[in-house]
């Protein structure tokens, strides 16, 4: 009798996990930077971007920055393309953070657009 209960057990034990594995499904989501067809296209507005502030002794140096603007407007993810070296990098990126746009539309909806700027002393 005891072996006839651990064969019902297996059974249902096989039965629930079946029902388990067919429960599960799978969806795809699409990413939030795929590129959709836009039948009106704002580019991002800047309202606040002041320009970094290079010392005298930066003369002749460039740096070249790429950033997200986010469809909060403000600047996520910036990165150092051409460098300047690490304090003059430093200043660019803390800069540039604090940058804030009015964002890039698509069909009236606010969207990521990714931005790059160039900036170097005189």
């Amino acid at each position: 009798m005891p072996q006839v209960k651990s064969e019902n057990f297996l059974q249902r034990e096989s039965q629930m996990s079946r029902a388990l594995t067919r429960g599960a499904q799978f969806v795809a989501v699409p990413h939030l930077s795929s590129q959709q067809s836009c039948a009106e296209i704002q580019p991002p507005q800047a309202l606040t971007t002041p320009d970094p502030l290079f010392s005298p002794l930066d003369r002749n140096r460039k740096v070249k920055v790429s950033f997200i603007i986010g469809t909060d407007g403000r600047v996520h993810s910036p990165l150092i393309l051409e460098s300047a070296g690490l304090a003059g990098d430093r200043h660019v990126l803390q800069t540039v953070r604090a940058w804030r746009y009015r964002p890039a539309t698509c069909n009236g909806v606010p969207t990521e657009t990714e931005g790059k700027i160039e900036f170097s002393s005189r």
